[in-house]
């Protein structure tokens, strides 16, 4: 039988995804198991147990072969792709310690000891002390040690969860360059664990020994044993190829390669992200995080509760309309795409500076979410709106300071993730960037972006700019609205620019305020 499909796992937040692609891109065939995304035994964590992310991609596969819509026999190759930044402690056997901390987790070491010594002065006369700072009391495995010391004592390989999956499917630990999204002591500029002795190890807990080796995307990473074979239904012995964390897949799955090409993903965090050639940090000490193409680099800016902030207005203002959409038998996003169509482009000055959840330097760890502009006219089909618009004004506020520091500027957009099925939604953000605006051809473009890294891996097609050609194509398109934009720039420019900086002092008073209980 002709070996002409590619098997790609997407294992979300949300839910695992078993995609079988053709070498065109093409989806053939799907299964999806949902899960929780996370459990919370104490204020501010977000766990779940490694098993759930085993178990249903176990169920996914499986299912897929019950359809029978294509044969295991047909499968080239698999690659994985996993939501970033959750991380898993395992033992000598490969066995989970704990529950995985989850990307959403919040939990912080508070009082960690500063860096001292000859590393601590150059850290404060750089003026960087308190960011370093910052990203010491975040890293998972400084809390572990802290708190858990028992179980790091015990702990001989600290793993994403893309490094804990593939371990599960090909008995090494090894994990893809491209994964490596987080506190953990990876070298974001050389794409390789930071040299043993190196002062940067003080910013993590953890030891060269616990961590895994890396190989680039489109790597043969093992194959499938005959144990995961058995779980999964995967043909033992078929090449599991090295992919990238599900955002860097979802640049290349949505065909953006070159640096004029900007991806929205409208997803929980929405981002924007291109791919370049060089080091870029486009916030001074973010670096740019690995692409899913070797050697190159993905630039990201985050809107971190982004499409977040959607859910939150329908659970918080919308039962109106899911009560109605349940007696007309449709989906709430049906009459939400009402609200937004009903208000004019700018939401009669309504503005939303999306920031429910600080940062660290831009913005800053004081920030808050604002609304300005409200008059007796504002309705929520106007506040609905306005968080979409903010969004955008946010994006484009990143896209440009991107476009600074490289020296390109962003000319195409391609919207994935759950958002970026709003009709509403793609067409106010072509707006605002006075952009064409198109979705991929396929939803699932994190899996085809993980098929993408396979078929170059095993030789199917001899390079990325190929792959990418033969795989990706435009789906539907929007194009800018001239008058809309000029109205978007007008807002953005006279009003959205400046909300942070004149606000910059009341989020640190309300912080010092809230700090004293």
């Amino acid at each position: 039988m002709t070996r002409d499909h590619i098997l790609a796992i997407d294992s979300g937040t949300q839910s695992v995804r078993a995609l079988v692609f053709d070498f065109r891109g093409e989806l053939v065939a799907s299964s999806r198991v949902p899960y929780e995304p996370y459990f919370s035994s104490e204020p501010g964590w977000a766990e779940q147990d490694p098993k759930v992310y085993w178990d249903s991609l176990c169920r996914a596969c499986q299912a897929l072969w019950r359809e029978q819509t294509v044969s295991r026999e047909s499968l080239a190759g698999v690659a994985l792709t996993t939501q970033r930044a959750t991380l898993v402690n395992v033992d000598a056997s490969g066995e989970p310690l704990r529950p995985a901390i989850v990307w959403l987790d919040k939990r912080r070491s508070e009082g960690v000891e500063p860096i001292g010594g000859f590393w601590g002065l150059m850290l404060q006369l750089a003026g960087l002390s308190a960011t370093v700072a910052y990203m010491r009391a975040e890293s998972e495995a400084i809390w572990l040690s802290r708190h858990q010391p028992e179980i790091w004592a015990r702990t001989r390989k600290f793993l994403f969860l893309s490094g804990y999956l593939t371990f599960k499917l090909i008995g090494r630990f090894v994990d893809s360059v491209g994964c490596q999204v987080g506190y953990v002591p990876f070298d974001y500029r050389s794409q390789r664990w930071i040299p043993g002795g190196d002062w940067r190890w003080k910013l993590s807990a953890a030891t060269p020994e616990m961590m895994p080796e890396l190989v680039p995307p489109a790597s043969i990473m093992g194959e499938i044993t005959r144990a995961a074979a058995e779980e999964t239904g995967i043909p033992e012995g078929l090449p599991l190829v090295a992919a990238a964390a599900d955002k860097a897949c979802e640049v290349i799955g949505s065909g953006c390669l070159e640096p004029h090409l900007g991806c929205l993903s409208f997803g929980t965090t929405a981002t924007l992200n291109t791919t370049q050639n060089r080091y870029v940090e486009v916030i001074r000490l973010f670096p740019p995080y690995p692409a899913a193409v070797p050697g190159s680099f993905s630039l990201e800016v985050q809107v971190l509760r982004g499409f977040w902030m959607v859910r939150w207005f329908k659970e918080e203002f919308g039962l109106r309309e899911r009560l109605l959409a349940e007696e007309k038998g449709v989906e709430p996003e049906v009459l939400f795409e009402e609200l937004v169509k009903a208000v004019p482009p700018g939401s009669q000055g309504l503005v939303l500076q999306p920031y429910w959840s600080p940062g660290v330097r831009f913005p800053g760890p004081e920030a808050r979410g604002a609304i300005v502009g409200f008059t007796d006219l504002h309705t929520r089909a106007h506040l609905y709106r306005a968080i979409l618009e903010g969004i955008g004004f946010a994006l484009r506020e990143g896209a440009e300071r991107m476009a600074r520091r490289t020296g390109t500027a962003v000319r195409e957009l391609r919207v994935a993730g759950g958002g970026s099925q709003s009709d509403a939604a793609v067409q106010l953000t072509s707006d605002i960037f006075g952009l064409p605006a198109s979705r991929p051809h396929v939803y699932e473009a994190s899996g085809l972006g993980a098929a993408i890294d396979a078929a170059v891996g095993l030789g199917i097609h001899p390079d990325f700019a190929a792959a990418v050609k033969a795989m990706t194509r435009l789906g539907r398109s929007y194009a800018p609205d001239p008058e809309a934009h000029e109205r978007y720039t007008e807002i953005y420019e006279k009003v959205y620019r400046r909300l942070y900086g004149r606000l910059q002092p009341l989020y640190e008073a309300l912080r010092k305020v809230l700090a004293r209980g």
